[in-house]
């Protein structure tokens, strides 16, 4: 078994975004391309954003810390902290509205 803290991965993502030029920091926590599933978790700074993309399967964004907007079309979703999302199957993007730092669950 492997453990990690979400809560410690989180602060060193966010961390690294704030020094990034793109405003934004990834680890992927479990499984990969070899996988059907896939866990991320990405750190945004305030006012950055993922651009509009296709979903790549089931998907669902857990809020950490700070707080996002997902967007799709003309929908939208505030998600903060202890907030599920469910990752709409349309393009869809993702901004911060504060420092923000989630979990990115992908299953293929």
């Amino acid at each position: 078994m492997d453990k990690k803290s979400l809560t410690a991965v989180a602060r060193q993502q966010l961390k690294l975004a704030a020094t990034a030029t793109s405003g934004r920091s990834s680890q992927t926590i479990y499984g990969g391309h070899a996988h059907a599933l896939r866990q991320t978790v990405v750190g945004l700074s305030a006012g950055q954003s993922l651009a509009e993309h296709d979903n790549a399967g089931d998907a669902t964004l857990l809020v950490i810390s700070g707080t996002l907007t997902l967007i799709s079309g003309t929908n939208e979703w505030k998600g903060s902290a202890g907030d599920l999302l469910v990752v709409p199957k349309a393009r869809h993007s993702v901004k911060a509205v504060d420092d923000v730092a989630f979990l990115l669950t992908v299953a293929k």
